[in-house]
Order: C-alpha cells, then structure tokens, then sequence
C-alpha cells in the first residue's frame, strides 16, 4: 500500500513563491508516474503536471505553464512542485497521485494512490 504525504502549503501574495511537497512510501517509487492536481471550492479537480518515473519528462497544464516546476527525488521518495509568480486563480488545495505506469496522464481517474491534500492561499 502507498501512501502519499503532501506539505507545503500556506497564504502567499499574488507573485509570490511555494514549494509543496509529497512525500511516498514504498520500495517502487521510481517505477511511479506522479501527478499534482489541485481543487477549489465548487470546481471540479484540475490537472496541474505530471512526472513520469525516471523524471525525464514532465508535462504542464497550459494554465501553469512557465510558472510551475515539477521535479522529483527519487533516493527521497519525494516529488515537488515549485510554483513560482502565483496567482488568486491557483488558490486551491493541491494533491499529489502515484500512478503503476510510465505513462503520465492527465485524467485524476487514472491515478491508483492519493495524497491528503495541501492547502495554497493566494491573496491579491
């Protein structure tokens, strides 16, 4: 069984910089394809970038690209997200997903293993 542990979150002004963390329990973490998605209030859950395995390839939602970094450690079991110059519109909580593939998707159902969520406040 996999457990994921995402840290991180806080308030931040608008421009401002966070770096969330997951952290993963397991033996095969490097055999993981990992995603951060993130859900506001009333809105359906969003896809934010996902990280295949070996960490070689990463993938963007359009929204956050340029701003947003995914990267991971796999010696720490540990994937990031470092989001750079926030905006109102990325307040959200943010969840990390493990997914037995290497293939990184951008569907929330295609992921096996969720994290508890952490929370990013953004004011203006």
């Amino acid at each position: 069984q996999v457990q994921l542990v995402e840290s991180g979150g806080g308030l931040v002004q608008a421009g401002g910089s966070l770096r969330l963390s997951c952290a993963a329990s397991g033996r095969t973490f490097s055999s993981y394809a990992m995603g951060w998605f993130r859900q506001a209030p009333g809105k359906e859950r969003e896809f934010v970038g996902a990280i295949i395995g070996s960490g070689a390839n990463t993938y963007y939602a359009s929204s956050v690209k340029g701003r947003f970094t995914i990267s991971r450690d796999n010696a720490k079991n540990t994937v990031y997200l470092q989001m750079n110059t926030l905006k109102p519109e990325d307040a959200a909580a943010y969840y990390c997903a493990a997914k037995i593939s290497t293939i990184a998707t951008r569907t929330a159902g295609t992921y096996d293993y969720w994290g508890q969520g952490t929370q990013v406040t953004v004011s203006s």
